[in-house]
């Protein structure tokens, strides 16, 4: 075998798939499983969420991804809706986000529209959160100041007190009395258009490709390889 068929052949085992797949949402959504499956990947669900305010100043933060739908190309999160990502959401109803699994040797990044879940859907997910996560949804008035962390803890011994929820429920993670999901508190919907992938290579040699679409109406994917 000649030096430049290794090297072809290298590249090749490390990449994308060759053609293209018309659909990066399979992908993605391997990748997401492998990553959970994965005994050193921590917060595997963790992705790195940008937003722009009104005056253009972009910001952005780590948020978990609480479904992916391949079949819809969209996927969900879940926030306090007084937040500032959520006001800048609201606002522009563009974000944008990145997936990092460094072990993996692998990214994904995406964009999109965002619209807020549906009620229903945002229930659903606020009952399944251990109940000290619940009681902090009360007790938060996210990116609102905080004069000194035992305001914090007085709030969440009035959520305790209001629902009636002892230390011990806590401390157990019982499920105890209902606790109702705030009305500023639920998920986001994130309506994907555009959708890069990368997989690491030697000497920088990375494959990306970025996949676009439209998706009011909603058209199909194309994709694109692109320079490391």
């Amino acid at each position: 075998m000649s030096v430049a068929t290794t090297l072809e052949s290298l590249l090749e085992l490390a990449g994308l798939p060759t053609p293209l797949p018309d659909d990066p949402m399979p992908t993605l959504a391997r990748w997401l499983d492998e990553a959970r499956k994965a005994a050193d990947t921590p917060d595997p669900d963790a992705f790195t969420l940008a937003t722009v305010a009104a005056d253009g100043r972009p910001s952005a933060r780590i948020v978990l991804c609480k479904g992916l739908d391949p079949a819809a190309g969209a996927l969900l999160f879940f926030t306090n809706y007084d937040s500032r990502k959520a006001s800048e959401v609201d606002a522009t109803s563009r974000v944008a986000g990145v997936f990092h699994w460094g072990d993996a040797g692998r990214q994904a990044r995406f964009e999109g529209r965002a619209t807020r879940a549906s009620e229903k859907a945002s229930d659903d997910y606020f009952a399944s959160r251990p109940i000290l996560a619940r009681l902090g949804a009360w007790a938060s008035e996210q990116s609102r100041p905080l004069a000194a962390r035992t305001d914090l803890l007085r709030a969440l011994r009035r959520a305790m007190d209001r629902f009636g929820v002892s230390a011990l429920d806590v401390l157990a993670n019982r499920a105890g009395p209902t606790i109702p999901r705030p009305p500023y508190w639920g998920g986001y919907q994130v309506h994907l258009d555009a959708v890069e992938l990368w997989v690491g290579g030697g000497g920088r040699l990375h494959d990306r490709a970025r996949w676009q679409r439209s998706v009011d109406p909603v058209g199909p994917w194309a994709g694109q390889r692109l320079q490391p």
